[in-house]
Order: structure tokens, then sequence, then C-alpha cells
């Protein structure tokens, strides 16, 4: 049976940096309210010159690099993101165009801050199918771009980020085990973009009514997360005939560090087995599964034969999960020739330069 695996993984971080000191300039908020209510410490910034596309290729160099694949290989990239640079066309063709994937078909899937998630298990599908062999899924926003940088209700918590994954089709056992995808449309209003498509077109009035930027209700959407998230991660590890026993390691959405404490002791999931990265880069939404992966593996926390559950919660409602079982070597990404460190790299504060 044709099994999906992991063989590649990438992460791009802009090197501007946005402090909780910094915010307080620009919103009515302190470091301590901040940290106390969501963990986060500071996020990253995309450049004037960065793009949703140009943050996807850098991680997906990467993922190529660690592979050992090259781009023109590749058979199909799709792309979750809820901040595309156009509405259309897709943002994965851009990125086909600069990676030089000349042959990969290419699409965008919207599924917010579930998007990582949701792409891993349509890439899952068409590699088991027979359909494609080499499958880039990317994760990436660039938020920044989408905030209301007075409302400390939204602006405080989100960041920019891309992670790619490469999975390709194996023979070997592991690889991805379990799924469960989730939708509840009841919730959209939970959080939204409420102008710019069909249904609220652009105007000059909803321009000055700030309705392109994100809203959200929090306490709605926190209570709604918890509790689905931990049924969606149940529903996956069943789905790959395991236990929670069986996971080695948690890689969660980066959404609020209450949330991810939460829902992991209803999972009975001890922190020592939870990557945690939020202080460093806030939600980076649909980028912030594949950014965990990244750096758990580069930390050392997963292993060849490790079992990971993923598991992410976004507007629409939406939420997904996923359980893989790690078959790639961690210190591939060191040796790759043209891999680059992405990790530490040097960062620029925000007050030198302008938001």
């Amino acid at each position: 049976m044709t099994n999906a695996v992991i063989t590649g993984w990438g992460m791009y971080a802009p090197s501007r940096v946005m402090t909780n000191a910094e915010l307080t300039k620009l919103v009515e908020t302190s470091d301590e309210w901040i940290v106390s209510r969501t963990g986060i410490r500071e996020r990253r910034i995309a450049a004037d010159d960065e793009t949703t596309t140009t943050l996807s290729v850098n991680a997906c160099r990467d993922a190529l690099a660690v592979a050992g694949v090259d781009a023109s290989e590749v058979d199909l990239i799709v792309l979750g993101t809820c901040s595309p640079d156009y509405p259309m066309p897709a943002t994965a063709c851009l990125v086909a165009r600069d990676l030089g994937a000349t042959r990969a078909a290419a699409f965008d899937l919207q599924a917010a801050c579930s998007g990582f998630v949701y792409a891993m298990a349509t890439a899952n599908g068409f590699i088991r199918s027979g359909m494609y062999r080499n499958v880039l899924v990317i994760g990436v926003e660039v938020l920044s771009r989408f905030l209301d940088w007075q409302d400390r209700n939204t602006c405080v918590l989100f960041g920019d980020g891309a992670g790619a994954v490469l999975m390709q089709a194996s023979d070997q056992a592991g690889g991805v085990s379990g799924f469960q995808l989730f939708a509840d449309g009841t919730g959209y209003e939970g959080i939204i973009m409420p102008a710019g498509g069909s249904a609220c077109p652009t105007t000059p009035q909803t321009v000055a009514e700030g309705k392109h930027f994100v809203h959200m209700a929090g306490k709605d959407v926190y209570k709604y997360a918890t509790r689905q998230m931990a049924e969606s991660a149940l529903a996956a590890v069943r789905d790959a005939g395991l236990t929670m026993d069986d996971i080695d390691q948690f890689v969660f959405h980066q959404a609020n560090l209450r949330i991810i404490e939460s829902v992991g002791k209803q999972l009975g999931m001890p922190m020592e087995k939870t990557y945690v990265n939020i202080e460093k880069y806030g939600n980076t939404s649909a980028a912030s599964v594949p950014m965990a992966l990244v750096e758990a593996v580069a930390a050392g926390r997963i292993k060849p034969g490790d079992r990971i559950l993923m598991v992410a919660f976004g507007a629409g409602f939406t939420a997904a999960a996923a359980v893989v079982e790690w078959t790639a070597d961690p210190a591939r990404a060191f040796l790759a020739p043209g891999a680059q460190t992405r990790l530490g790299q040097p960062q620029r504060r925000l007050e030198e330069v302008a938001v």
C-alpha cells in the first residue's frame, strides 16, 4: 500500500520583530496583559518587499533541499492561507513559478488557521490515490497587512511566517495514519474579514469602516476552540487506530497558550510532550503548525518512529487534526546541501523599520 511520508521540511520567519513593548506605542495594552492572556511576547512582521509568495518560496526551498528533491520533480503544490497575494490568481501558482516547479499543478486552500492540516489531508489523498508522488504542502500567512493596529483584540495576536513540508509516496511503513477535518459554518462571524468579497464588495465606506481588517469575538472563539480541538484530536487518533498514550509529540496550532494548556489537559497530554513557540511568533494562522513542526525537529523533539499529533482550529469555524508517524532522519536538515538555517536568524526591531 502506498503511504504518504514527510521527507522534507522548512520554515521562514521575517526578520522584523515586533515586541509587546512596541505594541504599547500603538494600542492601549501592556506586556503583562498580553503575556498573561496569550503567552505571546513578540511576533514577526513581513517587510514591505515580502509577500505570501516570497515567504512560501523560502520555506519550500529548504523543504526541497532537505528532501533532496528538485523543484522540477514536484507534482502538486497545495498552499493553505487566508492572506493570499491576490484574490486571484492562486498564490500557489506564483510559488510554483518562482521555485521552477514547471510541471506542478498548484492551488490555494482556505481553511484559515486549519489550512495546513487541511492541505496535508488533501496531499495525502492525491498520493494514496496514485495520482501524484511529490506534493509540497505549505502553510503561510502575512496577516499583519489585514490588522487594525488600534484593535487590541486582534493586533496583539497575529504574526507572519511560513512553513512547508514535502510529502512523498512511499512503500515503507509510517507517514500519515489518521485525520479528522471539521467545519461549522454557524460560527462564521466569530473570526471574519467582513468586506472585500462578493457578499460585501469593496467600497469607500467599507474601507473607512475598517471592514477589511480581521474581526474576532475572542471569548466565543476561545470556548469553541478548546472544546473542538480536543474532539478533533481524539477523532484523528482513533482514525489512526491509536490511543493518546501512543502519541510522542503534540504539535499544536499556536493560537493562545491558555488554549494549548486547556486542550492538553483535556487530552491528558503532558506539556513536556507539547511543543510551544507562541512566545516568539504569535498566532501565524495556517503557518503555525508547520513552523512548530520544523522547530520541534530542530530541537531534537522528534525522531524516526515517533507519532506526532497535529491539531488546529480556525475561522469558519474549522478544525483539523492529523496523526503522522515520523520516518525521516532529522539530521537531514543540517546536512542537506543548499538548505539554509532560518532559525535564530538576525533580527531587526521594529523601531528600526517603520510599520
